[in-house]
């Protein structure tokens, strides 16, 4: 995925949006096979509260320091599930005037998808089963596993 970015960027620089707190191992990984140069910033969002379930109601928890105006935007995510979440951050981003503005997730999850949105940049398709680890919280647990796993849960 860094050498796509380096390719689709060559000779410009890219100014990535880590949203936290899932896409931070992801980031760190990503970031170091970029060859471009790269500025970074962060935003948090949430919509799961402490369960497996999205609420459907995103709000905005951290917004970024600096302006995008003119830049080359990559939001960073750790999974595109329903598209609710970076459907929000999309508008929000958008209005700021970003020379481009492109989806980089490690994971996607199509079955899920209520909002229309498409990752410019997919590490892996995955089913809908819910995941933990390399970052993917489960009520704040199981980030720090070194892989993705599905994590089973008792039905409810």
């Amino acid at each position: 995925m860094g050498q796509q970015i380096s390719k689709d960027f060559k000779g410009q620089r890219v100014h990535l949006i880590g949203v936290l707190k899932g896409a931070a191992i992801f980031l760190s990984d990503l970031i170091r096979q970029i060859r471009v140069e790269v500025s970074l910033d962060f935003m948090a969002v949430s919509s799961y509260g402490d369960g497996s379930q999205t609420s459907g109601q995103v709000r905005l928890v951290k917004d970024l320091d600096t302006s995008i105006e003119g830049l080359n935007v990559i939001v960073v995510e750790d999974i595109l599930d329903t598209g609710l979440t970076l459907g929000y951050l999309l508008r929000v981003l958008q209005q700021r005037k970003p020379k481009s503005l492109r989806i980089a997730a490690l994971l996607d999850k199509p079955e899920r998808r209520i909002k229309d949105v498409k990752a410019d940049y997919v590490g892996f398709q995955i089913p809908n089963e819910f995941v933990v680890g390399y970052g993917l919280d489960y009520a704040e647990r199981y980030r720090n596993l070194k892989d993705v796993c599905v994590l089973s849960l008792p039905p409810s």
